[in-house]
């Protein structure tokens, strides 16, 4: 079963919520054992995708900050 953007969208908001259950687009319901193995098969899940898309690997935007703050 190829990896949809979809799956990983529901992965990632399960994660946000710190829920272990993760029902998908297509209707199937898997619950993890941790938030861990959550995090796991998401990022397993990205680096299908990538592979699907034809991406070497998946794309990173890294923010930094540099300065004080606000006083």
């Amino acid at each position: 079963m190829p990896v949809t953007q979809s799956d990983i969208d529901a992965l990632n908001a399960a994660i946000r919520q710190g829920e272990r259950m993760v029902r998908f687009a297509d209707g199937k319901t898997v619950e993890y054992r941790s938030v861990a193995e959550l995090k796991s098969a998401r990022d397993d899940a990205l680096q299908q995708l990538a592979a699907e898309s034809g991406c070497t690997r998946p794309r990173i935007t890294k923010l930094y900050h540099a300065g004080r703050g606000f006083d």
